[in-house]
Formats: structure tokens, sequence, C-alpha cells
């Protein structure tokens, strides 16, 4: 065997994405006799990024074999079936982005060409209407879709509501059992090939040497690896998501939690409101050209629903992702490698998405210029589609009370996103490249959420007969409300299924 070939990873750094990645490793290299290593220390801090997620995080934890029951009582979770936009398109107005779909489309064509249709014939009612998640969500509902509960229940398409912190150390001792060997400490001087550039090893402060042929760096925004090794750039997207600062908080909740994320758009930015079991996660976004730091904590603070459980935690980033993901033998994973401001809750989304990648890249020997750069440009991929889509949301408004929303409203966006813009303003017309994140669904909600509903349809639409069209999208709205209303409350379903202890959470963590 090749001195070369891949025996031992090395993951630098912890948090939600060293654990996610040591996990998912862990998991699909158990058989490949891998070493598996994990250096973090104490004495750095995580940003804990993702308390909501998208529905793909399901899929992760099912491919490691995590019970979901036992998943949302260890990180305290809630369910979420979208995220409900305040103020976003025009203030005093509210819109829901689902998951799932709306409606179902006829004879072959798309349901919101039916919906364009008879909104041009009167019809005030909307896409809400024509979707399960949102009727479930605004109604404070939710069901797991079981086989048993019927083909509707099948459009139900849900994430989570958890506890970064408890996710992290959740994976964590999966991982260890697995294996994985934790080591407590800092990097200190990282030893390369004089010829190939390759690390071979890193010294850390303590005097430890930990030998590798593959390195994942998690160590956040500092890129300690990516960056500070092999200097892999920054490419800097301030100009179309100006949001650089961020200051968060828990409070204690009140009522039941709502099964959706709340954001609620400020003059300079917007307000994240996330419920879990045991608190609600709290934060404001904002451009710092346009609003102090003092002065947005005292908002966020004044906004919250009940009494603080810790002091404000503020941060600093810059939108945008590294040049190359993959570097040598190093891939960045998480902030590490790069940065998208969590409007629609991607942040563990790329975090898991690079580590799939990886793992269907693997590489066979240190040195792998094919997987390499077949990596940088699906993950290129990744991050510019997502780009473009929280683009979307500040192009998108009508708003022009005060100088943030001003900016944003008329700025020059790019070419990939203003030719889809254009396609679906027009007549409805939506396709998706590169197997990218978000679908008709999501840029219809927004779309539509703030103003910009198509202008027209698919001609093909008139194949129907009005009355058959109205007939129709009567039967769908009134199938999807005897679905929603059937369903137990979220807060009970809970609590028969997956209600968390919640004097233990704080012990649980590392």
């Amino acid at each position: 065997m090749s001195e070369h070939t891949i025996k031992r990873v090395v993951i630098v750094g912890g948090g939600t994405a060293g654990w996610m990645a040591a996990a998912a490793l862990s998991k699909f290299c158990a058989r490949s006799e891998v070493e598996i290593t994990l250096v973090e220390s104490q004495a750095i801090g995580t940003v804990g990024v993702g308390e909501a997620t998208i529905p793909s995080i399901g899929k992760f934890n099912d491919h490691l074999g995590i019970d979901e029951d036992t998943f949302v009582r260890e990180t305290q979770a809630t369910y979420k079936l979208g995220i409900e936009f305040v103020d976003w398109g025009v203030m005093g107005e509210r819109y829901f982005h689902p998951f799932g779909t709306y409606g179902f489309d006829l004879e072959g064509i798309e349901f919101h060409h039916f919906w364009t249709r008879l909104k041009q014939q009167g019809d005030t009612r909307s896409l809400d209407a024509y979707s399960l998640n949102a009727l479930a969500a605004y109604d404070g509902k939710f069901l797991r879709p079981e086989p048993e509960h019927g083909p509707i229940m099948k459009r139900l398409a849900y994430a989570f509501h958890f506890d970064a912190s408890l996710y992290a150390a959740f994976l964590r001792r999966m991982s260890e059992q697995k294996g994985v060997t934790r080591i407590d400490g800092l990097v200190g001087e990282v030893e390369r090939d004089s010829e190939s550039g390759l690390i071979h090893a890193l010294n850390l402060q303590d005097g430890k040497r930990i030998a590798g042929d593959l390195f994942i760096d998690c160590t956040g925004f500092r890129g300690v690896l990516i960056e500070g090794v092999y200097k892999a750039g920054y490419d800097d997207w301030s100009e179309w998501l100006p949001v650089n600062r961020a200051v968060a908080i828990a409070c204690k909740r009140k009522g039941d939690p709502e099964p959706y994320t709340r954001s609620i758009a400020r003059d300079a930015g917007w307000q994240w409101r996330i419920p879990l079991q045991h608190r609600t996660g709290n934060g404001f976004v904002y451009c710092d050209r346009f609003k102090d730091a003092e002065v947005a904590e005292r908002e966020l603070l004044e906004s919250l629903e009940g009494e603080a459980l810790n002091s404000p935690n503020h941060l600093r980033f810059m939108t945008g992702r590294r040049k190359q993901f993959w570097a040598g033998n190093c891939v960045a994973i998480g902030l590490s490698s790069g940065f998208l401001e969590p409007l629609e809750s991607t942040s563990i989304h790329l975090i898991q998405s690079g580590i799939s990648k990886l793992i269907s890249l693997f590489p066979t020997k240190t040195d792998a210029p094919v997987e390499r750069t077949e990596y940088n440009r699906l993950m290129s991929n990744d991050f510019e589609n997502i780009r473009d889509f929280l683009i979307l949301h500040y192009k998108a408004t009508a708003r022009d009370d005060s100088k943030f929303w001003n900016y944003v409203r008329t700025m020059a966006v790019p070419d990939s996103l203003m030719r889809k813009i254009d396609l679906l303003k027009s007549n409805g017309r939506f396709f998706k490249y590169d197997a990218e994140l978000f679908d008709l669904t999501s840029w219809l909600a927004v779309a539509v959420g703030q103003g910009w509903a198509p202008e027209g349809y698919n001609p093909m639409a008139n194949a129907l007969s009005i009355e058959n069209v109205t007939g129709s999208l009567s039967n769908m709205r009134s199938v999807l409300e005897k679905s929603a209303q059937a369903m137990p409350t979220h807060q009970a379903f809970i609590d028969r299924f997956c209600k968390a202890e919640p004097a233990n959470w704080e012990q649980k963590k590392p």
C-alpha cells in the first residue's frame, strides 16, 4: 500500500462543524481502518450557529443512525415547518416560507400557474392556503408524516430548532464511542512538505505532535489551516449582503413553542426568534454602517419576550466564501469555508453539504488534484446559489424608510439572480441549476410574499376551464385544511414522543 494512502484524518476544531464531520467520518470510514483525531481547545469558544435548520438535517441524522426522538430530547429541540417573515416587503405585512410544496400540479402543469390564473380573475387567497406546512404552522400543529397517516401527510416537510452546543456534545459522545480520538490543545506550528506544500503534522502548543494525511479545518472564522497555512483567499459578498454584525441572547420562553422560526425586519437588518424546549433564541443581524452595536443590543433586549438567560454575545463576520475550500490536503468545513447570514438557516446545511461531498470524493492519496478541483467547483455552486436566494429577500423589498433598505432595494445584483427574477416575475417560470438547494416553493414564497407575484402564467394552464380550475383548487384547500386541523398541537406531539429533561441540558455540554 502506498505511503501516501489516507489512513489518518485530523479534524482541527470542534463545535457543530467538527463533531458533525467526526460523526460522519467515523460512520463511513468504520471498515477502512482510517484513524480519526479531533483537536479542539476548551479555551476557544464556539459560535454555536445553526439553532434553526432545514429538512436536509433529517437525512444527515438518518445516515448516522440517530433515532429522531432521542435527538430531539438530547438537544432540547422543537420542530420547524418554515419561516415567518415580518415587515420584509412593506411594514405591517408578513408571509410564510414553508417547507414542502404548494398545492397539486394539474395535467402536468405546475400548481402556481393555476393560482396565478385565479388571482387574475380576482381570487385573493394567498399561497399559504395551499400549503400544509403553513396551515399547520399557524395553527400551532405538528405531526410526523408516517405511512399510516395517508398520502396528504407526505407533503409535510420539517426540520428542527435545537441547541447547537447540545448537538455537538451529542455527536461527540457518538463519535468517541466509534473510536474518534479527541485531543485538547491549541495548534502551534504546522509541518509541511517543502516541495508539495502538503501538511504532515500539527505541533500543538503543549508539545504534542499530531501526524495526519488529510486535515479538516473546522476552526471557524479564523481558518487556521485553510487561510493561515494555505492562504486560500476569500470572496467578499458584502456589496449584496451588507449585514456584518450580530448580537445574540437567549431568554425564557412564554407559552408553547411555535413550530416555525420568525424573522422580523428592522431598520438596519433583521431579528430572529427561535423557540426551543428550554428557551427562546434571539438575535439581531445588522449592518454596522447603519447601526451601532450598543443600539442594536438595546433594541434586541427591549424586544425579548421573557427574562434574559445570558449576556449578549456580539459577533463580527463578512459574508462570502473561500476561493478554495480544499487546498493541498486540507478541507475547510463550516465557518472556515465561508459564511452566509442565517436568514434561511443554511449554516448547518453547508456543513452537511461539505461533509457529504468530501465522503463522495474521499481521496485515495494525500495529493488528490482531481477530487480537489471537483469539490471546489461543487461547493462554489452551493454557496453562490444560496447567496442569490438570500439576496432576493433584500432586493424584493418595497421599503424606503431607512438608508439600509434604500441601499439593498436599489443595489445591482448578480446576473445569475437577475435571470431568475426576470423569469419568475414575467410568467412564473423557474428552473433549478446545479442541484441548487432552494426550489420553486421557496422562490415563490419570498417573491410573492414581498410583492413580486408573477405578472402572467404558462398558457398551457388555459387547457382547463376556469370552472375546473376553481373547483380543483377549492378541493385542494379543503383537503389541506382538514389535514392540518386533524394534527395534534406541536407541544402535545413533543410531550408524547420527545420531551426533554429541562434540568439536565446544561450538564450534557462537554
